[in-house]
């Protein structure tokens, strides 16, 4: 199951920018997850939580939202949805030389700091890492 690496990965990286802004909690962390990326949703919720557990992330909640399959074609420039398993052929022209323009994605797009317990509320961070 890789996406216990994958989990891992992202507990590794935002625990690198909590200590970087003196974050001493994460109320939750956005991540984008192309629907080709090979990542099922749920097993990584799972292991997200086990990975969280001991770290600065522990009790954090992981929103994930899908970013579909999408494609050009290199022959007459029509992009469609590809769908799972993808469809990799022009619905137009039938060529099969195209451009995958989304799907692929895992990325952290969004880091919630917890609140201290005097501050009125956390601010977001964007961390752009691609993994």
């Amino acid at each position: 199951m890789h996406e216990m690496s994958v989990a891992l990965s992202v507990v590794d990286q935002v625990e690198q920018a909590a200590r970087s802004r003196g974050a001493r909690g994460v109320q939750h962390v956005h991540l984008d997850i192309g629907e080709l990326a090979g990542v099922v949703p749920d097993a990584l919720g799972f292991c997200f939580e086990l990975a969280c557990a001991g770290t600065v992330l522990e009790g954090a909640r992981l929103i994930t939202r899908p970013v579909p399959g999408r494609a050009c074609c290199a022959s007459c420039a029509r992009t469609w949805d590809t769908g799972m398993p993808p469809d990799m052929l022009c619905p137009d022209c039938g060529g099969a030389a195209t451009d995958l323009l989304s799907g692929r994605e895992l990325r952290i797009a969004e880091v919630r700091w917890a609140a201290e317990p005097d501050a009125p509320d956390s601010p977001c961070a964007t961390l752009v890492e691609e993994s």
